[in-house]
């Protein structure tokens, strides 16, 4: 049967005429929100603007559904839904719009979001995850389409954990016994991306509570459907997911116009219960909205909908329908409708009203404190025919915002840096450190963990060896550190293709499914975005999650939800919300194209807010696991490929010991030059370093360790200091790894200032690595060509002594 054909029954809810009219009223507030917010964008008063207008009915019907425990990923038109459940005031709503770097005032994004991007705070003023179970929560939302969808996948799949685990039982501040669904919301064009199929498969097969909503208004911005969605229907088309019958797998699908208050109330309260109590994912089609103001700020729909479907979209507003249900039923009266709309839009003037003040108010006393400031600067220099215009423009302009003010002290500052330095002036400098700080608070703070679990407040525990201890696979080692762990923490998962029964492709989860269970070490599916969003979304639930993938040149097919949500997470929320999530992987040297990758020029430049650790062995990296496991940030850890079957010496207190991040390790001291690297090439580098010392050049080797953070200490500029040289190597393409740890050397570190010699960087090829181990001599740094790079370098030093070789 086509969902088209799916009729629902009658409202059977017990709903009052009290509730009636509080949806009604919560409705109108909500569009005149909207109509209000469009003004404000149009006036000069927020930047950009976009609304929930159109999706208000459904939205309150979905908020019914909705209790303590449950969990919500979606989009930039829920504003009626997070109003509904109590997690968004309308003054809140307007201080988003303005941008309100008040975390008081704004506690979604403390403004560093544009409007409509919703989340509540889920930590404490300490950085600690509050009581989630008894709460109504959103995960922070994101702009990019359909990338709330991963995330989704996860914040179910940790009901799931938490109902069939009872080890998980005890954490009852996390979860009720798994009772906690997933909303998901979405909009029709947005399930065209492949994260929205790719996450509906993964809920399939892992029969979770994730429930999504799809509002569909017929358009992504100017496109219909009939561009967008087979047969114009994402129901339709997502058929064959239609359990066979309680019991089976599969999804639970339902259609419901969404001008339909009856049939919207009923049709979430019997999917949230089969969601609930039988954690089987649902989907539910909220067809014939409408978008009265179009998708944004930014342009008009008049432009692309014909006449017929205006006249259609006025005739179908759900708040219209919603107002002729209500007199049809005799839930109300004519009168009663006509006092709650207009008592609504007071409602809407005074939230907005109020939201200005508070936003602006600070702004207005700020810029009159400078510009006193400044007038006291004139007086004392004697610079007014020079200031007067800079300081008038600022005394003058009616919106000022609080670059104005800092610019104005910045130029002001400028115009009088040949004069005597008076009080005026000292005092305009204080207060310019002052207001760089503040703003730095605002603005660039919480990039990662403030509390007690920061990765840099994570004790350093030294690792021990027993005498005689047995040197064993390196694989071997990465297997003890993780049953140490997981012995040590039920909320630790591993999850990831070929993770579970056979341990991984290496063999580092060996045997650990039988030992621990599948709902801990888990395999899935070939699907690397979700699995990552399966991490994170439990992660922000409290668990501790370790992701897979398989391969490091497989992370790209992940790297947009890295980037976009887990990077920016605890900055995106001011520290609202956390995801401790671990990333596994594996790079560097091996064999061809998609197997030896080390792509870490994009890693670097879209994931800053994600640690980035690059163990040489896998002492190392299990030492930066049992951190990260005791941390409460998130890391990326890419281990060697080549590296699981190299012997090594497995320290006995192998899950306690502690790497910090951001410390360089010197493996072999010397005096010459200093060889700076990382990972796989570290052998390669030590190898060359032997052949230089047989004819006569000592090398310093130091292996970085990690790469976010960088040498923090600046053991590195110590090391130039000494020996005045410093070549940077690395496998990935030139001007990759090598520039980022020159420019943190010399420009970060001034580290140019102790160099005798030209730096110099060696990395790989400008491709891909081709196959063989042909293909890896000619494509990646050898230690031919360490030997040979050194060489030259102190060949140009004591010629002499050091030849030209060809």
């Amino acid at each position: 049967m086509s969902t088209a054909e799916i009729v629902l029954p009658a409202l059977t809810t017990s709903l009052t005429k009290a509730d009636f009219l509080t949806d009604y009223r919560l409705a109108w507030e909500s569009r005149h929100a909207s109509l209000a917010g469009r003004k404000e964008v149009f006036m000069g008063k927020a930047k950009f603007g976009i609304f929930g207008d159109g999706k208000e009915v459904p939205q309150l019907a979905m908020a019914r559904a909705f209790q303590n425990g449950d969990f919500r990923a979606g989009y930039y038109r829920d504003q009626t839904f997070m109003a509904a459940i109590g997690q968004l005031t309308w003054e809140q709503y307007f201080a988003q719009l303005y941008a309100n770097p008040d975390v008081e005032a704004e506690p979604a994004t403390a403004g560093r979001a544009m409007n409509g991007h919703f989340a509540t705070r889920m930590l404490d003023e300490d950085g600690n995850l509050t009581d989630l179970a008894h709460t109504k929560n959103s995960s922070a939302d994101i702009s990019p389409t359909a990338s709330q969808m991963p995330r989704l996948l996860g914040m179910a799949y940790a009901s799931k954990l938490f109902r069939q685990n009872p080890e998980l039982h005890q954490f009852d501040t996390l979860s009720t016994n798994g009772n906690e669904v997933a909303f998901g919301t979405i909009g029709n064009a947005s399930t065209s991306e492949g994260m929205f199929f790719e996450a509906l498969n993964a809920a399939g097969v892992l029969q979770v509570p994730m429930l999504v909503s799809v509002w569909d208004d017929h358009y992504g911005i100017s496109v219909p459907a009939e561009y967008q969605t087979t047969k114009q229907s994402i129901s339709d088309i997502m058929m064959g997911l239609q359990r066979d019958g309680e019991g089976q797998s599969g999804f639970e699908i339902y259609v419901v116009r969404g001008w339909d208050y009856a049939g919207l109330v009923d049709t979430y309260q019997r999917a949230a219960a089969v969601c609930r109590e039988q954690h089987v994912p649902v989907l539910i089609h909220v067809t014939e909205l409408t978008q009265p103001q179009g998708h944004s700020t930014s342009g008009s729909h008049e432009r692309y909908k014909s006449k017929d479907r205006l006249g259609w979209e006025e005739a179908h507003d759900c708040l219209h329908k919603l107002r002729e249900w209500l007199l049809a039923e005799g839930h109300a009266t004519e009168m009663e409708l006509d006092e709650i709309e207009k008592s609504a839009a007071a409602t809407i003037k005074a939230a907005r009203t109020a939201a200005w003040a508070a936003f602006f108010d600070p702004i207005k006393a700020e810029r009159d404190e400078a510009v006193a400031l400044l007038d006291k600067l004139v007086a004392d220099t004697g610079t007014e025919n020079t200031m007067h215009e800079l300081v008038e423009q600022l005394k003058v302009n009616p919106t000022p915002i609080r670059a104005d003010i800092v610019r104005t002290l910045r130029r002001a500052l400028r115009q009088v840096r040949n004069e005597k330095k008076s009080f005026g002036r000292r005092s305009v400098q204080r207060h310019l450190e002052q207001l760089l700080a503040e703003n730095a608070d605002r603005y660039n703070s919480n990039l990662f963990s403030q509390s007690e679990l920061a990765v840099g407040n994570i004790e350093e525990v030294p690792a021990t060896y027993a005498p005689n201890a047995p040197q064993v696979d390196g694989r071997e080692v990465l297997q003890a550190c993780f049953n140490a762990n997981f012995l040590r923490d039920p909320k630790i998962f591993a999850i990831g293709e070929d993770v579970g029964k056979i341990g991984d492709v290496n063999q580092a989860f060996a045997g650990l499914q039988d030992k621990f269970g599948e709902l801990r070490v888990t395999d899935t599916g070939i699907r690397e975005c979700t699995i990552i969003g399966q991490g994170i979304g439990a992660a922000l639930r409290g668990l501790r999650p370790i992701t897979e993938i398989q391969y490091l040149d497989y992370l790209l097919y992940a790297i947009q939800i890295l980037s976009d949500d887990l990077a920016c997470l605890q900055y995106r929320t001011k520290g609202g919300q956390k995801a401790p999530l671990i990333v596994r992987t594996r790079g560097h040297r091996l064999e061809g194209v998609w197997h030896s990758g080390s792509p870490m020029q994009m890693i670097l430049g879209s994931i800053r807010g994600i640690h980035v650790c690059v163990p040489r062995n896998m002492v190392q990296a299990a030492g930066f696991y049992n951190t990260l496991l005791r941390s409460d940030e998130p890391a990326l850890v890419i281990e060697c490929l080549n590296g699981y079957r190299l012997k090594e010496t497995t320290p006995s207190n192998i899950g306690e010991f502690t790497l910090p991040l951001g410390r360089p390790e010197v493996l072999l001291a010397g005096t010459d030059v200093t060889v700076v690297t990382y990972g796989s090439m570290c052998r390669i580098v030590m190898e060359a370093a032997k052949q230089l010392a047989d004819v006569g050049i000592s090398v310093e080797v130091i292996d970085v360790q990690t790469l976010l953070p960088f040498d923090t200490d600046h053991l590195i500029a110590d090391s130039l200091q000494k020996t005045n040289r410093v070549i940077f190597a690395d496998e990935d393409v030139p001007g990759g790894g090598t520039a980022f740890m020159l420019q943190h050397v010399l420009d970060e570190q001034q580290a140019y200032r102790f160099l005798d010699s030209q730096p110099r960087c060696l990395a790989a090829q400008p491709h891909r690595p081709a196959y063989s181990s042909d293909g890896d001599y000619f494509s990646k740094p050898n230690a031919e060509d360490v030997f040979d790079t050194v060489y030259e370098l102190m060949s140009e030093v004591v010629p002499e002594r050091f030849p030209e070789i060809y």
